[in-house]
């Protein structure tokens, strides 16, 4: 590749995003402690494909940016809940947009200033939305590692009230 400023990889193979056995339940119980405002640890959740590690190691060379070390995803939440919250969902929907997001159809998008990927195919997000959901990460090279950092759920132009679903 040459020096491009954004690249976009198919990353998907038909091969689910490998997230560590009971993660659901433990980005659930991370999620409800940061709702109850507890601090949480970083945790390691997965990792990619292998497909999609080297495709976004290509994409990070281009740029000439560092390498991710080592295939895992870590997870800390604070900023995810935070901002999913402050648009009204619930940990319902964030583990939803999370699930989505970390799928084998996946899309990586890379440039200078942020790293993500993003399920081509919408849902229904259960507010009047079809959403296509982004997985943001955080990838700085004192970490070797991607943290995902936030999730967006991409067309949810009808936002959810804080009293529920309309």
């Amino acid at each position: 590749m040459t020096s491009l400023t954004a690249i976009a990889l198919v990353v998907g193979l038909g091969v689910t995003l490998p997230l560590y056995a009971g993660m659901e339940a433990t980005i659930r119980e991370h999620l409800e402690r940061l709702a109850r405002g507890e601090r949480v640890p970083m945790i390691a959740i997965g990792c990619f494909t292998e497909i999609q590690f080297a495709a976004i190691n290509e994409g990070r060379a281009a740029m000439e940016l560092h390498l991710l070390e080592q295939n895992e995803i870590l997870f800390m939440g604070r900023h995810l809940y935070a901002s999913r919250s402050k648009d009204g969902y619930q940990i319902d929907d964030i583990l939803k947009q999370i699930m989505s997001a970390l799928c084998d159809d996946a899309i990586a998008h890379l440039d200078t200033f942020v790293s993500y990927v993003q399920n081509p195919n919408t849902r229904d997000d259960g507010y009047g939305n079809q959403v296509s959901d982004r997985a943001v990460f955080e990838m700085t090279a004192r970490k070797p590692r991607a943290e995902l950092y936030s999730v967006m759920p991409k067309g949810d132009t009808i936002k959810p009230n804080k009293k529920g679903r309309r």
